[in-house]
């Protein structure tokens, strides 16, 4: 799940940061964070591999050691030149999806130096770019034996919470789901008006469930106590 806003000074503007590759059994997508033009170069130049080489990747980890090689090679071009003008090369990516002889799904986290790590049974869930808001509420939630239907609900509400307190995120918002074995993404994209109700359903629910909180023993902050009392 990823947003579409993108922020320049004080302008806003709306784009894609999930890129998708649907062909045979190759199922797999690219979501980036960081400045849209070093994400662009790097997206070019790894569609110019997939355009050349698709058939030679069979497994993720391949694909995914690909496009380290061509955000190394953005790097190389553009980091000197970005830190000169105060801007970071800060470009990170999520990676997940199956290919042909991959048993199961997979999903890789890139940073920016190019090197990943494989996300497994540890970590049921990874999130990048304004990362604060949303975490905690995937913490409470997700395991990695959730459904994938229970990690969009959370997914959203993460991405919810980081909206109402970040300019930066928002509207719309586009998903990819990959099911074991299909090697097919089904993508979809919400616009606000679409999940107001779940955001609204989430407020109530939330507020009700703290007014309704057994807390006996927090109520006494309440309470005076008449050992602590001064005597003028």
């Amino acid at each position: 799940m990823a947003d579409t806003r993108l922020t320049t000074g004080t302008d806003t503007t709306t784009a894609k940061k999930i890129y998708t590759v649907n062909r045979g059994k190759s199922a797999f997508f690219i979501m980036t964070s960081g400045l849209r033009s070093i994400r662009d170069k790097a997206i070019t130049y790894f569609n110019e591999v997939m355009e050349n080489d698709e058939n030679n990747f069979t497994k993720l980890y391949e694909v995914v050691n690909k496009f380290s090689e061509k955000i190394k090679l953005v790097a190389g071009e553009d980091r000197l030149a970005l830190t000169h003008a105060g801007l970071h090369f800060n470009l990170h990516a999520i990676i997940g999806g199956q290919l042909a002889n991959d048993k199961a799904p997979k999903l890789f986290l890139l940073y920016a130096e190019g090197n990943w790590i494989e996300i497994g049974p540890g970590t049921p869930y990874v999130i990048i770019g304004n990362v604060g808001y949303g975490i905690p509420i995937l913490k409470r939630s997700l395991t990695y034996e959730s459904t994938l239907e229970f990690g969009l609900k959370s997914g959203f509400l993460s991405f919810d919470a980081t909206r109402i307190s970040s300019n930066d995120v928002d509207y719309p918002i586009d998903t990819a789901i990959l099911r074991k074995d299909t090697f097919q993404l089904i993508e979809k994209r919400f616009e606000e008006n679409d999940l107001q109700h779940l955001s609204d359903h989430w407020n109530k629910g939330l507020k009700d469930g703290i007014d309704q909180l057994p807390a006996i023993n927090l109520t006494k902050a309440f309470e005076k106590d008449d050992s602590q009392l001064s005597i003028a």
